[in-house]
């Protein structure tokens, strides 16, 4: 069986050289002006680089198509037509609605179906990682093709019965988890404020924080874009997340200590109970991963990202620990650190939060910032405003630029410490 890329960057190149390493014939292609860097960065590997996807096409028994969301269409209608019979093809992306239909438009009838999605980023090591697997329309003697592939990988395989599923799922994994850490990083910047200099962003869940945020910064936009404007489920759950953290901030500002507490309540009742298996992230190792020196003494925080996110979950009725079969590193840790809070590891944490996010006007500027980033962020997904949602994400990652190579490093081994202690 040969490997077929189409699109060929950072997730591109990492499962070139895995399959390569598994002992495939990888063919890629790319756009003819990353044709030379291509080149460069896989040389020695005994990938083969082609000029374009129809020669990619023509010759792959396995083919992944590996570009922004928004260029799917383009590219599936240029080089799909001339897929070789029975051949698998695969989107290989977080969102597969546009992939499937633009599959569907294009690709010739005798032609496999069968998408895969690594639920981790490029500088992840994918061995032992889950990957979700879609068999869309395919035989079965193509299906086991593609899963022995697969499995030579070393990931782990989760099945799931439809590319619908699928996104339903990564809606709430992965778009409405980076529009959490992305708006956060939007009100640090509008505050000129680097966090990890405020006393009341250390240690802890507050460290998880400004990690994934850089983590999320230190990638490109178009990932995050093609997958929170390009998924149809995912407007609708990051809309909720903004009318949820709406109201607690209303809430907040009228201090309706009444309503406030009945709500973050039935939020705890609702997702934090005993039919879920906990996550429990680690204290100690958390709080060890500090950008900053810290303080004699740390300020008070009202967790308003992590209140909004537990509300979110029970006004649309999702159970993120189903949602756990697709997970991601952040996504992971985001629940976590939402689970720590609600779930009382300590005690007096919840109850900190309640009063500060109430009564403490020390806060008040930071938690204002992040109600008008979340709206902001909302308002471009909800328009489609793929455009915007570049722009805003590339003024953000330009204010932490300085930080980026130090968030990822330690972001990384945030995340290889507690899946050691999770393992």
């Amino acid at each position: 069986m040969e490997i077929g890329i189409i699109g060929t960057g950072d997730m591109g190149k990492l499962y070139a050289r895995e399959f390569a390493k598994a002992g495939y014939r990888v063919n890629c292609s790319d756009v003819p002006e990353k044709r030379q860097e291509l080149e460069k960065s896989l040389a020695g590997s005994g990938i083969y680089i082609f000029d374009d996807g129809v020669a990619v096409s023509r010759r792959s028994d396995l083919i992944f198509y590996l570009v922004p969301v928004e260029s799917i269409d383009n590219v599936v209608a240029q080089y799909g037509p001339v897929t070789k019979k029975d051949a698998i093809v695969s989107s290989g992306t977080s969102v597969m609605t546009p992939s499937v239909e633009a599959f569907e438009k294009y690709l010739p009838e005798d032609v496999n179906i069968i998408n895969w999605h690594w639920l981790f980023g490029p500088s992840i090591n994918p061995i032992g990682q889950s990957t979700a697997l879609v068999r869309h329309k395919s035989s079965e003697d193509a299906y086991q093709r593609a899963r022995d592939a697969f499995e030579k990988i070393g990931t782990k395989i989760i099945e799931l019965p439809s590319y619908q599923e699928h996104d339903r799922i990564t809606a709430d994994t992965q778009a409405v988890t980076h529009v959490g850490f992305e708006a956060m990083g939007t009100a640090w910047k509008n505050m000129n404020s680097f966090p990890w200099e405020n006393t009341t962003y250390v240690g802890g869940i507050d460290n998880v924080k400004i990690l994934m945020c850089l983590r999320i910064y230190g990638g490109k936009s178009h990932v995050y874009a093609g997958l929170a404007i390009h998924n149809p489920l995912a407007r609708e759950q990051i809309r909720q997340y903004a009318k949820s953290e709406s109201d607690l901030f209303g809430l907040m500002i009228q201090e309706d200590e009444q309503q406030f507490r009945e709500r973050i309540q039935k939020a705890r009742e609702a997702v934090f109970n005993s039919r879920n298996s906990p996550v429990l992230l680690d204290d100690r190792v958390m709080g060890e991963f500090s950008l900053g020196a810290l303080p004699e003494q740390r300020t008070p925080n009202s967790h308003l990202s992590l209140l909004s996110m537990a509300d979110a979950w029970h006004q649309t009725g999702v159970n993120p620990y189903d949602n756990l079969i697709c997970q991601t590193p952040p996504f992971r840790l985001r629940l976590g650190i939402v689970e720590y809070l609600f779930l009382f590891r300590n005690p007096e944490l919840l109850e900190e939060s309640i009063k500060t996010a109430l009564f403490d006007k020390r806060i008040r500027r930071d938690d204002l910032e992040f109600h008008t980033a979340v709206r902001e962020w909302s308002t471009v997904i909800g328009n489609g405003d793929v455009a915007g949602y570049h722009r805003q994400f590339e003024t953000t990652k330009s204010f932490f630029a300085d930080r980026l190579p130090e968030g990822m490093k330690k972001s990384g081994e945030l995340i290889k410490r507690l899946s050691e202690d999770l393992s």
